[in-house]
């Protein structure tokens, strides 16, 4: 079976493609530094061509003090230089390109560090002034204006508002070294234009939207309500600084420069909105095309929640013209083989992750993994059985560094080592991201796992920015690759298959009867069939079987596997 990347030419290359996100500290070291860089990752293009993806999505790589992991960008249109340099980014491009697999970039366009050229002019100039209308400043409040605007929460902790020393506070969403932009400016705008062009004119194929639904904001309210307030009306279009209908000019504006290159750029918006009809705004063709839908990655693995997750989300990508998303781990989530790890929780349980991602993370991490117990083993079994049943659904697939592998989270960072400003903010309440970030194994035996350096470097390479636990030597890559039971083997296996059997596949699918705890569809003649429940159980007949997560005896489906199989033509 190739693996050859195919869904990847013209304008629609996007709506099948499997894509892996690369967080690029934390993928591949090529000069020992302990942080992962552009060569780093163009040294690994025949790896992710070997695994068969269509595109690469890189988390930043641009100049940050690294308050927030990346996400504080001080330059819009360069590298961090402990990264690599724009030469060296145009060679990465190209090496993906020669093999036939996309590039899609992270563009920050909420926030932006603190150190921005734009942000120190800000803080240098009198209040009222152009340099600071770029940013969203506000006097503050009581008799000496000593007082935040309002009592509002930043996600990561603390107030929202950080005084600068007259009078006047700006507003950061994330860190204090994070202020939001203004984009009511029109020289915001025109910037961020500008920005798009830049990385797509260097080849950029398409652009992952980092906080799509929080760029338009109205302020204008005196007072401003109280947090409190802004409870009640979340979900909504008048809420002051999510989601607000105002937001859709601005990527109109986007979608214009997309549509002025040959295929277009395309582009996917980090919109953590519940309401199908608000997000689906975000998906349109006028818009940037397409949502992720955090849906699957917050469920609990049940047959019922995922019918009704798929369901919801195939019905909106039609409506909207776009496709699904389908995505089980990433860089601000604990790892599903983790979270799959757990008992299933009860329907009120934070669990779910009906709130923050933080209540998810924090009911297992908190606890050291101990509370309640971790069934590692499970957890391996339904992280493969949730893959395959995604894999086999019509729209693009995003896979996270590492899970390929089957990472688990690591839990045992010492707080010393912690990045996080979730962790710091929260004085240590919340973890936090970092265990879902710590560098891969490429190797079993060698220092840092083959992450640091080449292999003659390696016993001179710094160590890692996070550290590796000793367990990472059982996930390395070298000795995944010689193992056929392996999970990549699987993830090669399924990816190669996706792609052969999704040329003559509807990208719409029809639900068959099947037993309690298990969901069955077909795609024409390709069929998935996941039990999600503890008992095994008879394996659909009439086809010929493709694929399977785990071991089938007697033709019975295990607990917690998926089953790729055809029919037989007559």
């Amino acid at each position: 079976m190739t693996t050859e990347p195919i869904l990847t030419t013209g304008a629609d290359w996007w709506r099948n493609a499997v894509v892996y996100q690369i967080y690029p500290r934390s993928f591949a070291d090529s000069n020992g530094d302990g942080i992962g860089d552009l060569v780093g990752i163009a040294e690994k293009v025949p790896y992710l061509k070997d695994l068969g993806v269509d595109a690469v999505w890189l988390s930043p790589f641009y100049p940050s003090a690294l308050a927030d992991g990346g996400y504080d960008v001080d330059d819009y249109r360069n590298v961090d230089p402990k990264i690599g340099t724009l030469a060296e980014f145009d060679a990465m491009v190209a090496a993906f390109h020669d093999t036939g697999i996309k590039v899609i970039v992270d563009i920050v366009p909420n926030h932006s560090s603190d150190r921005h050229e734009w942000f120190q002019a800000a803080l240098a100039s009198p209040k009222g002034s152009p340099e600071r209308d770029r940013y969203i400043f506000r006097d503050g409040a009581g008799p000496n204006q000593g007082q935040p605007p309002s009592d509002w929460k930043a996600t990561f902790g603390g107030p929202a508002w950080e005084p600068v020393g007259d009078g006047q506070f700006y507003f950061h969403l994330f860190a204090p070294e994070q202020p939001d932009w203004n984009w009511d400016n029109r020289e915001v705008r025109d910037y961020f234009l500008q920005t798009l062009r830049f990385w797509a004119d260097r080849g950029v194929d398409g652009f992952r939207v980092d906080v799509a639904h929080g760029l338009a904001k109205d302020f204008s309210a005196d007072p401003l309500p109280t947090a409190a307030e802004l409870r009640e009306i979340e979900g909504g279009p008048n809420h002051p600084y999510y989601d607000r209908d105002e937001v859709d000019d601005i990527y109109a504006e986007w979608r214009e420069v997309f549509n002025s290159y040959d295929p277009p750029r395309s582009a996917v918006a980090e919109v953590w909105v519940d309401v199908p009809e608000r997000r689906a705004r975000y998906a349109t063709q006028a818009s940037l095309g397409q949502a992720f839908n955090f849906d699957l990655l917050r469920a609990n693995f049940r047959a019922p929640d995922f019918k009704k997750i798929v369901a919801k989300n195939l019905e909106s990508a039609g409506e909207t013209n776009s496709s699904s998303t389908w995505v089980l781990s990433n860089h601000d989530v604990v790892r599903h083989v983790s979270r799959y790890s757990l008992p299933l929780t009860a329907p009120d349980s934070p669990f779910i992750g009906e709130g923050p991602t933080w209540d998810r993370d924090r009911a297992w991490l908190i606890s050291g993994g101990t509370e309640p117990i971790a069934d590692r083993e499970l957890g391996h079994r339904r992280a493969k059985a949730a893959t395959g049943f995604i894999l086999a659904l019509p729209g693009s697939a995003y896979i996270y560094q590492g899970e390929e592998l089957g990472l688990p989270e690591v839990v045992e960072i010492p707080d010393a080592d912690r990045q996080d400003p979730a962790f710091y903010r929260s004085a240590g309440y919340e973890v936090g991201r970092d265990g879902c970030r710590v560098p891969i194994p490429w190797t079993p035996d060698d220092p840092w796992f083959g992450f640091s350096g080449s292999a003659s470097q390696q016993a001179f390479a710094s160590k890692p920015h996070l550290p590796q636990p000793e367990w990472f030597a059982d996930y390395a890559v070298s000795a995944a690759e010689s193992d056929p039971d392996s999970t990549l083997a699987f993830y090669r296996k399924a990816i190669a298959l996706r792609k052969a059997l999704a040329k003559a596949s509807p990208q719409i699918l029809e639900w068959l009867d099947s037993p309690a705890d298990t969901l069955h569809f077909s795609r024409g003649p390709w069929h998935c069939f996941t039990n999600f429940g503890e008992v095994g159980v008879p394996l659909p007949s009439g086809g010929a079987l493709l694929l399977a997560s785990g071991d089938l005896k007697d033709n019975t489906v295990p607990g917690a596997t998926t089953v790729w199989f055809e029919e037989r033509q007559a």
